[in-house]
């Protein structure tokens, strides 16, 4: 473990949020693509040790909190085109939150992939949320299930889409992913130098970014080929690695990855919905059926055909079993505890 994270106490990690910017009425760059989705607000909430989480919130503003943790790479703009309907339909207010490293979210260290949870305690407590639902798209998997697995009596449902399993302990997944352990060492030596070397290539990476995006759809994500193509995917996808200062989250993302997760996923409290492709080349569907028979309350939703962003395109469904999840598990519904 790093010895430059301490883990704080609920009752200190209430912090203040730094003013937000109110996007309704201002327009983003369209980069000569379709606009990625554009959040109703964005802002940084400050730390205890004074780094910052940078977010973006979506959907109802009174609405159930939904906490949204992108992929790897990605930020806060990595969310479904359609979220900001379907949320605003649904009564979720959607924040996505960047992980350290990426977009605004400064730089850090962590040591396990459980360190991240008591920095989202303080996130909630900072925004004056209660408790909510956490969903998490492949790299954001892991730590999805790290903050269901700390707050157990605020997070309503966890959900995964084409989430990354353990490839350590008791709860690694049996397939090929096992031998990432071994690149452990390195991987925890180069994070560094690694995400020093993705930061500088993404601020040159304009002028051939949509085409790389091209012949990836076209080559390799076969089975989401028809999802890739769909209005505003390019640019949600594309948008937060082409204006962020820093992507160096996915350089600590793959070290965290190789080591034990700070957790064990038959500890998990909340109930984990699961949604994987069966077609997914990125992440085996074999990590997605393990992690579901693994949780205490896992629930397996499988796409058979479709590939790696399936659940992450069916957005509807997601909120969707998210919003029943959620009345089976409150006797009302649960919203905000913060002052507009």
């Amino acid at each position: 473990m790093q010895d430059d994270f301490e883990e704080r106490d609920p009752a200190e990690a209430t912090v203040p949020v730094h003013a937000a910017e109110d996007l309704a009425d201002v327009g983003l760059h369209a980069l000569d693509r379709d606009e990625p989705p554009v959040p109703r607000l964005v802002g940084e909430v400050e730390l205890a040790d004074g780094r910052s989480l940078a977010w973006a919130e979506y959907g109802h503003p009174d609405g159930d909190p939904v906490l949204w943790f992108h992929g790897t790479p990605g930020g806060r703009h990595q969310v479904p085109p359609a979220v900001d309907e379907v949320a605003l339909r649904s009564g979720f207010r959607v924040i996505a939150v960047e992980r350290p490293g990426t977009g605004s979210s400064t730089d850090h260290r962590y040591g396990r992939v459980a360190e991240f949870a008591p920095d989202v305690e303080a996130l909630v407590d900072a925004l004056g949320v209660d408790r909510f639902a956490v969903v998490g798209l492949s790299g954001g998997g892991p730590y999805t299930l790290a903050v269901a697995d700390r707050l157990p009596d605020r997070v309503v449902v966890a959900t995964l889409l084409g989430g990354f399993g353990p490839v350590r302990g008791p709860d690694a997944v049996h397939s090929y992913t096992r031998v990432f352990r071994f690149l452990a060492p390195g991987l925890e030596v180069l994070r560094g130098p690694l995400g020093g070397v993705f930061s500088s290539f993404v601020r040159v990476a304009d002028p051939i970014a949509a085409p790389a995006f091209s012949v990836y759809a076209n080559l390799f994500g076969f089975a989401d080929r028809g999802i890739l193509r769909r209005a505003g995917m390019r640019a949600m996808f594309l948008h937060d690695l082409l204006t962020a200062d820093d992507v160096r989250a996915a350089a600590h993302d793959l070290a965290l990855f190789t080591r034990h997760w700070g957790f064990n996923l038959t500890g998990i409290r909340p109930p984990v919905v699961v949604w994987q492709g069966l077609s997914d080349v990125i992440v085996p569907p074999s990590h997605g059926h393990h992690q579901a028979a693994r949780v205490p309350r896992g629930e397996l939703h499988v796409r058979p055909g479709e590939g790696h962003f399936a659940g992450f395109a069916e957005v509807d469904s997601v909120l969707g079993r998210v919003r029943e999840v959620w009345a089976g598990e409150t006797a009302a519904p649960v919203g905000s505890t913060r002052d507009d």
